[in-house]
């Protein structure tokens, strides 16, 4: 199964709250932190919701 390089690009002041608890539940506290998950259909519909926030890059 494919997996994903997240990383957070923007801050999250002035963000709202379920957007600030996605982005925790990714495990990513701050800007530039990097998480790698799995390419599954929960993880991204959390990514669809912060979109504007994080960069996504496949990893093999």
């Amino acid at each position: 199964m494919a997996r994903l390089k997240i990383t957070q690009t923007r801050s999250v002041i002035g963000t709202k709250q379920n957007h600030r608890d996605t982005l925790r539940t990714l495990g990513l506290k701050r800007v530039r932190d990097v998480s790698v998950r799995e390419d599954r259909p929960e993880v991204r519909g959390m990514l669809h919701s912060v979109r504007h926030l994080i960069t996504v890059e496949e990893v093999d």
